[in-house]
């Protein structure tokens, strides 16, 4: 059997959960049969059954179009080319809505059955309308077209699952949910340290550690804004960069201007850093924070729990079925508005719920230490890559 992946994300050009998702699971499932990686760059190599060729997103052709449109006309032009190249895959498996129009021609052109992944939902993230104006639209479209004439499509997570039947025409029959994973072997608890050292971190003193986007769905400004009430003594390393926009970046570098006029032990890395220094960044951090206000997984929350590290994230979304309350973290209860765009009823209330839940795990060692531990083990029973590769492997087989 042969796999066709289409997805934006692929090593070296990662930048959020969806990436590191391709990534992985093209590796493992590529011990069980051939996969081909199509994806948004330059690259091209192969090795054993994976190949990975990489198609080129910028062109000359779209300098004049406007700004926020421009990167839909650039990825519809590059799913497109993803398709010159003959298909001789048995399915053809989608990623995020980047790639998924790739996908609909794949369907239509070559008679390959389409599975698609929902890393998240259109419909849930209104706020991509700062970032595509009516390019929006038309990402909501693709989006909609690709999943309601899918196969199959794999859920991240039950409430996922609801999600896609409530907002998409699909047979229940053909959503399955397979929760995201991670490698065992390369996420794990370090003792170097170098990178802290390298970022200006106080290994002397406790902290918090954030990682992600800055994105309205990552909730980082709330986690921002909660500083002030965080015990003064614990240092906060915000591990955040690819804005979505100028106006949430302006926003981000505001707001941590601002807490840094009372507060010296604030840290920003606005880069994406390598695997090496996450890692060692989680395994030293005393508790990690998702304050996200929409997160269909949050394998960020995994990535923690593997490296020992206790969480504090929103109740959200599939966090609720990857941390287990007062076992592996502490959720916070999130009041959202009923309309989009999901954000708290009460912002400052949610910043303050945050800021509580870290000060209980900083003053609480052997809480801290247990949650640690639990972490681990949960990881290590639920989110294996190789047991959820074949998992995909036989969805694929009952397509075929």
């Amino acid at each position: 059997m042969k796999a066709l992946f289409y997805t934006r994300e692929f090593p070296p050009y990662v930048y959020g959960g969806a990436g590191v998702h391709v990534e992985y699971l093209a590796e493992e499932l590529s011990k069980l049969m051939e996969v081909d990686v199509r994806c948004f760059g330059d690259q091209d190599e192969s090795r054993h059954n994976l190949s990975i060729k990489g198609f080129p997103y910028d062109h000359p052709v779209f300098e004049s179009a406007d700004g926020k449109l421009k990167a839909v006309f650039q990825t519809l032009s590059t799913c497109i080319r993803m398709n010159v190249d003959p298909v001789n895959a048995q399915v053809v498996h989608c990623h995020t809505w980047y790639a998924q129009f790739a996908g609909i021609l794949t369907k239509l052109c070559y008679g390959t059955p389409l599975v698609i992944t929902t890393h998240s939902l259109e419909p849930l993230r209104p706020w991509k309308r700062e970032q595509l104006g009516r390019g929006y639209d038309a990402s909501s479209w693709v989006e909609k077209t690709a999943i309601e004439m899918a196969d199959a499509i794999i859920a991240v997570s039950e409430e996922t699952k609801v999600d896609v039947l409530k907002h998409f025409n699909v047979d229940e029959k053909k959503v399955k949910v397979i929760y995201n994973g991670i490698n065992l072997q390369e996420y794990v608890l370090t003792s170097a340290s170098e990178t802290l050292d390298a970022y200006g971190v106080d290994k002397t003193k406790p902290y918090v550690l954030f990682v992600g986007r800055i994105t309205r769905q990552k909730g980082i400004i709330h986690l921002v804004n909660a500083i002030k009430y965080i015990d003064p003594d614990t240092q906060i390393v915000l591990c955040a960069g690819a804005p979505d926009t100028p106006e949430i970046a302006k926003e981000m570098e505001d707001s941590v201007n601002e807490v840094k006029k009372t507060r010296h032990n604030v840290i920003w890395i606005d880069k994406m850093v390598t695997k090496k220094e996450i890692i060692q960044l989680y395994s030293h951090a005393d508790v990690f924070c998702c304050p996200s206000i929409y997160e269909p997984f949050g394998i960020i929350n995994i990535e923690a729990m593997a490296c020992n590290t206790a969480v504090v994230a929103s109740a959200v979304g599939g966090i609720k079925e990857v941390v287990v309350p007062n076992e592996t973290g502490i959720l916070i209860p999130l009041e959202q508005q009923k309309e989009a765009p999901f954000e708290p009823v009460d912002p400052d209330a949610f910043s303050r719920d945050l800021a509580t839940g870290i000060n209980t795990l900083i003053h609480d060692e052997a809480l801290r230490h247990k949650m640690a531990e639990n972490g681990r083990k949960r990881v290590e029973d639920y989110f294996d890559w190789a047991a959820i590769a074949k998992q995909v492997e036989s969805l694929y087989k009952s397509l075929i």
